[in-house]
């Protein structure tokens, strides 16, 4: 089988000639001889890695689609944003909004040598900070999906893989306005306004979801944000309000375009693999193993696996840390697991990737491994 064909086969829930390995954001898309200081890429320890994912791995290169003529942001004439560098070169981003006779503002901070983004100061620090924000006008949904990203991913990537829809779910958008405690503290003793400000973000992300999955039909999506409300950051019963309630009417707009959706959530899953299941996705990721996670991959498999593709199983800080020969278990350990009994699908994945400007030569061993022991399975 083309590596494509492998990987929707196992979307399909049909037969493969072996289960499909993906480095997850490692997809071979990575730009080596980009310059950019922040680009942590165009260190040479990453080159072998990304010439590996690009011609041995299962290819699933995700990416979100913006929109064509889409409405003017109501809040753009509010909204104020700054950047500077401090003095150790790191990139300093400011955004201010006024909302009434307050004025938001969040900090980010990026570093050269690590490939995220750290909010230093969130939006949102009180309820009425929250009160304000739900009186600005919201976004409006609008124009054409830019469908190009993905077809010139399809173009380039050939019989080699397949391109996915990268999307947020609405506690995606609206936990990070908060800092993690005070997210939690909001979302338990104030239902009715956080259920607001979801609804918020509903309203203008299901039209656009829609017409994506129409433009885009028969696609893999990924959904993040579900991980903000399991356990134990919430209880189960606010992740059925806050997710369930939520994410189905996305699934069902990918589902009804012929797309597959796969719901992405880290951390703690056993008190809610029924609420996700319940949202309709045809696929889970990472399924963290425990110390990470709470359940086994035997247990997801077994109970899920008729519904549920399952991505994973192999933790980033293992893939960073152990020596490969002690890797090499948790990998033949996911394989046996994710492929037992009857299933829709398995495909290995570690739960990310490293983030540093320098990449291991244990951690590119341990990449080295997983494809060398799937291609031998």
């Amino acid at each position: 089988m083309t590596r494509r064909e492998r990987l929707m086969a196992t979307l399909r829930g049909e037969p493969v000639d072996r289960p499909a390995v993906s480095f997850y954001e490692i997809d071979g898309s990575q730009d080596t001889e980009n310059q950019d200081p922040f680009n942590i890429y165009n260190h040479p320890s990453w080159k072998p890695l990304i010439d590996l994912a690009r011609d041995r791995s299962d290819r699933i290169v995700r990416r979100s689609v913006s929109f064509i003529n889409e409405p003017r942001d109501p809040l753009a004439e509010s909204t104020k944003t700054e950047t500077c560098f401090d003095e150790a070169g790191s990139l300093l981003t400011t955004t201010t909004i006024r909302a009434g006779r307050r004025v938001l503002t969040m900090r980010t901070k990026r570093d050269k040598d690590i490939d995220t983004v750290w909010t230093i100061e969130h939006l949102l620090k009180d309820l009425d900070d929250l009160k304000a924000y739900l009186e600005l006008p919201a976004p409006a949904s609008g124009g054409a999906p830019d469908t190009g990203v993905i077809l010139n991913i399809e173009k380039n990537l050939g019989d080699g893989g397949i391109a996915m829809v990268d999307t947020a779910d609405p506690l995606c958008l609206a936990a990070p306005l908060f800092e993690m405690g005070q997210f939690t503290v909001v979302a338990m003793t104030e239902p009715e306004l956080f259920h607001r400000l979801l609804e918020r973000f509903s309203g203008w992300m299901l039209p656009r979801t829609e017409a994506i999955a129409g433009a885009l039909p028969g696609r893999l999506w990924r959904i993040c944000g579900p991980e903000y409300a399991s356990p134990p950051y919430l209880p189960p019963r606010l992740f059925q309000e806050y997710v369930t309630g939520y994410d189905k009417p996305i699934v069902e707009a990918i589902r009804k375009h012929g797309g597959f959706a796969r719901i992405h959530s880290h951390g703690h899953l056993r008190e809610v693999l029924d609420h996700i299941a319940a949202t309709g996705c045809m696929g889970l990721d990472p399924i963290e193993p425990p110390p990470q996670g709470d359940v086994e991959l035997e247990y997801v498999r077994e109970k899920y696996g008729a519904q549920l593709v399952l991505f994973g199983n192999l933790e980033a800080s293992d893939l960073e840390n152990l020596e490969t020969n002690e890797f090499a278990k948790k990998i033949d350990r996911a394989i046996r697991a994710g492929t037992s009994g009857h299933g829709r699908g398995f495909v290995l994945m570690p739960s990310a990737c490293p983030y540093g400007r320098v990449l291991s030569k244990r951690a590119l061993a341990n990449y080295e491994k997983m494809v060398e022991m799937i291609e031998k399975f």
